[in-house]
This record gives C-alpha cells, sequence and structure tokens, in this order.
C-alpha cells in the first residue's frame, strides 16, 4: 500500500497547488493581467489534472465493484467543474458575475477535493493491488504532462454547454 499513499499523495500535491491559485485569484481584482494569467494557469492545471485523474485513478477504480458509485460520482464533479471553468471563461472578468461565478466554483472545487482527499481515497486504497497502484502512478504522470501541453481555456457559456 505505500505506492497508494505515494499516488494519493501526489494527487493532494496537485490539489494543494489548486488551493493556491484559488487564494491567489481571490486576492485580484477586476480584467487584470494577473487575473487572467492565474485563471489561465488554473484552468490548465484542472483540466490536466481531471483528465490525468481519470485515466489513472477512476478507470482503475470503476473495475471495483465496492467503489464504483464514488468513482462516477467524482467524474460526474469532474464534468461540472469543467463546465464551470467554461462559463467563468464566458464572463467578463471586470465584472460582479464573474466574481460571483467564481466564488460558486471555488466552493464546489473545494468540496470536491476535500470529498476525494477524506472520503474517497482511504475507500480506494482498501481496494488496490500493487499492479493497480504501479500503474496509477505511471499513467498519471505521463497524461498530466501531455494534458497539460494541449489544455486550453475553453469560453462557453453554462446555458451553451452540451449535455
Amino acid at each position: 500500500m505505500a505506492q497508494a499513499e505515494a499516488i494519493f499523495a501526489r494527487l493532494k500535491e496537485d490539489h494543494d497547488t489548486h488551493r493556491e491559485l484559488l487564494d491567489k485569484i481571490s486576492e485580484t481584482h477586476g480584467d487584470s493581467d494577473e487575473r487572467n494569467r492565474l485563471f489561465t494557469e488554473l484552468t490548465k492545471e484542472l483540466k490536466s489534472h481531471a483528465a490525468a485523474e481519470e485515466q489513472a485513478l477512476y478507470s482503475t477504480m470503476l473495475r471495483k465493484p465496492d467503489t464504483t458509485d464514488e468513482t462516477r460520482h467524482s467524474v460526474a464533479e469532474h464534468h461540472e467543474i469543467d463546465e464551470m471553468l467554461n462559463d467563468l471563461a464566458a464572463t467578463d472578468m471586470s465584472s460582479g458575475a464573474w466574481l460571483q461565478k467564481f466564488k460558486d466554483f471555488e466552493h464546489r472545487y473545494r468540496h470536491h477535493i476535500e470529498e476525494e482527499e477524506e472520503d474517497h481515497f482511504p475507500d480506494f486504497a482498501e481496494h488496490l493491488t500493487d499492479e493497480d497502484e504501479q500503474h496509477m502512478k505511471k499513467v498519471f504522470e505521463r497524461r498530466k504532462e501531455e494534458e497539460k501541453e494541449e489544455a486550453e481555456v475553453t469560453p462557453e457559456k453554462m446555458e451553451d454547454a452540451k449535455e
């Protein structure tokens, strides 16, 4: 289980980076270069993290009947978070609407990662084999790097999002 601890520690490391970016964005104002830069960084970080996490962790956990419901729940939240990010990107950063949407997004995302860290990761660890753990760590690092190069800000209003 040492490798399970390693993969979960690696995921938490990303979560800590995300929390720092959220904190920094909260301190920005209006349509500033800093807000734009930090939001772009957060978007690329979250999209690459989610894709890598889904391929490494959640694809593994979907094969374990006892964790299927938790896994589906987290993957559905990834989709919601992605839609919220796109909606934020499509909203004028200098508007009060952007700030309110950002606060809603921040609350939703922090809830998601706390739920992963406190509930899902400990449950998942009980069901992993050594082979699972080795596979997850290797796939996560490779996929995150690939996805981060490709990730981009994609403005799309929530009401225009495809189901």
